[in-house]
């Protein structure tokens, strides 16, 4: 079997992106999603993504980590809307499915806004943080994070007790300015640090807001630049998440499985 593939990125949280529209492609061989993510044997991407129909929503999105489990993916939900519009499937604005619920967004120029669901999940753990934007994430502020051993203390805290038996992402950030910080994550899934994270820079922006009191957040990551804005508090909630940044097309190609 040939398959066409499309590849995207945002901000360097890169996907293999697939029309499945008729079906035809097994999301049940989680080997072929790991063999297609893979970055020696395959195409290589953080994520693999399927663009289907659904009855109630312009269409579903399917989302795959590179070892074949699922979660919610921001980044890959603004990748998935940039093809979704390629594919003719939605035009400036959309309603589409995810694996943690319907999800709304916007296309202006080169760039998406995602509306990510709302957050109830805002704990402390000493004194870091954490919190589900669709995915869990761990956050922790550090000085110099340029510098910090996103790798090791990433890992560590991934797999400590208090997350198992399935773990958490891990996020580090260092403030910047009083509306800006710097995020470096390591995902869940991934086993590695990522270039950027959709839901972690959106959980960072969430820990960082409620501490500097502001609710419209740039944030800086490795692979460019992300902006969330938000409404509500820890207390009560957060509401009106908006996720904007770049998303693109980087090549497309075919490969035989």
């Amino acid at each position: 079997m040939e398959l066409v593939f499309y590849k995207y990125q945002g901000t360097g949280n890169d996907f293999v992106m697939l029309d499945d529209r008729e079906r035809k492609f097994n999301d049940q061989d989680l080997d072929q999603v790991r063999r297609l993510c893979d970055r020696k044997f395959g195409i290589g991407a953080d994520g693999l993504i399927l663009i289907r129909n659904h009855p109630e929503f312009d269409f579903e999105m399917i989302y795959f980590n590179a070892d074949a489990s699922q979660s919610m993916c921001g980044n890959g939900a603004r990748c998935a809307v940039a093809f979704s519009a390629f594919l003719g499937i939605v035009e400036e604005k959309t309603r589409f499915l995810a694996i943690d619920g319907p999800h709304e967004a916007i296309i202006r120029g080169g760039e998406v806004e995602l509306l990510m669901g709302e957050v109830t999940a805002f704990e402390t753990k000493d004194q870091d943080y954490f919190v589900n934007t669709g995915s869990p994430h761990h956050i922790r502020m550090v000085e110099q994070v340029g510098d910090y051993p996103v790798f090791e203390q990433g890992r560590s805290i991934r797999y400590d007790q208090c997350y198992a038996p399935s773990g958490t992402n891990v996020n580090f950030m260092e403030k910047l300015a009083k509306d800006e910080v710097f995020v470096r994550t390591y995902e869940r899934g991934v086993e590695n640090e990522t270039l950027s994270c959709g839901t972690g820079v959106t959980a960072a922006a969430l820990v960082f807001g409620t501490e500097n009191e502001v609710n419209d957040v740039k944030i800086r990551t490795l692979g460019g630049k992300l902006r969330v804005k938000f409404k509500g508090n820890p207390q009560s909630g957060f509401h009106d998440i908006w996720l904007i940044g770049p998303a693109e097309q980087v090549f497309s190609g075919k490969i035989k499985l």
